[in-house]
């Protein structure tokens, strides 16, 4: 949720996630569009370090379930609420995400 694009906001997520989970598991799948920020080279690059298999379409119904879960978002949260702040939005759409992707977990 950042005010561009660029490439350090793809490799700061991967960091948090890594430093969350302690680690990922050797051959996941990252699939994004063909956006500039997925397809630089230092991107490629600590994908590749990763273990994981990159994928990228311009198809939208291959990656309809993440499609699906952002217009949810969206729908539920972003067009309802008025954040006064970035910072706000942040935290409110931080807090929907993991609370919705716990539920996800516990409940299959």
């Amino acid at each position: 949720m950042q005010e561009n694009l660029k490439r350090d906001l793809v490799l700061n997520f991967f960091n948090m996630a890594n430093k969350k989970r302690h680690g990922f598991p050797s051959g996941i799948i990252f699939h994004s569009d063909k956006g500039s920020q997925y397809s630089r080279s230092e991107v490629r690059k600590y994908l590749k370090l990763n273990n994981f298999h990159q994928s990228m379409s311009n198809d939208c119904y291959e990656n309809s379930i993440t499609e699906t879960f952002f217009a949810t978002l969206k729908k539920e949260l972003v067009y309802i609420c008025k954040f006064l702040t970035r910072k706000e939005a942040k935290c409110s759409i931080t807090e929907c995400i993991e609370v919705s992707l716990c539920s996800l977990f516990l409940f299959t």
